[in-house]
């Protein structure tokens, strides 16, 4: 499944240019689809494992300060909603994968349909990247929303919630607290969802 979707999302890779590429394997696949199909692109990256494919396969891969132009970039993630949100709290790295996201012209997500949700539910923690001096104050203020909070490590907190009623006000809230530098929900920034089903390919756009 995740070979079918990562051959949907080669048909949105451009022939040349600069794209972003995630993690995962999905992501792995694709790079292998997109030497094959000889496109002249390069590619901008948070992940080392990416990193790792792309100099295998022999595709150009740029420091995310040198890139000008992003066209487009692909990425996976923990859950998606009907409305394009989604959490990215499993890798650790969201904040150099949101820089990623906001950069490209179009940012798409390659899941396959048991990450495809109606609403996002709260089976996945939101993760905080923290400034590491501030864990105890950021563990307040987010008690303070009604989250559960767990230390992932120094600089990552994740946080539980029972329930979420305003996903806007939420990720508003989580942002402004000081000490904050990202946090791994993904609010309105997706532009599609290429989803491997049992069925085939289907797209979920905005």
């Amino acid at each position: 499944m995740k070979r079918l979707c990562a051959k949907a999302a080669l048909e949105l890779v451009p022939d040349h240019g600069t794209i972003g590429l995630g993690g995962g394997e999905t992501i792995s696949y694709l790079c292998e689809y997109i030497k094959e199909a000889g496109k002249a692109i390069e590619a901008i990256t948070p992940s080392d494992q990416t990193k790792k494919v792309c100099k295998q396969l022999g595709i150009t891969v740029i420091d995310i300060n040198e890139a000008q132009d992003v066209t487009i970039a692909f990425d996976g993630c923990d859950e998606v909603d009907q409305n394009l949100n989604a959490y990215k709290s499993g890798g650790g790295i969201h904040t150099k994968e949101k820089i990623i996201a906001k950069m490209a012209q179009e940012y798409v997500l390659l899941v396959d349909e048991t990450k495809v949700v109606e609403k996002l539910d709260c089976k996945v923690p939101i993760v905080l990247e923290i400034v590491p001096e501030a864990a105890s104050y950021v563990t307040k203020e987010a008690k303070k929303l009604g989250a559960k909070v767990k230390e992932r490590n120094e600089k990552l907190l994740e946080l539980y919630f029972e329930g979420i009623s305003d996903l806007k006000k939420l990720d508003q809230d989580l942002k402004q607290i000081t000490g904050v530098i990202e946090i791994s929900l993904f609010y309105q920034i997706a532009a599609k969802v290429v989803v491997a089903g049992t069925d085939g390919i289907k797209i979920i756009e905005s």
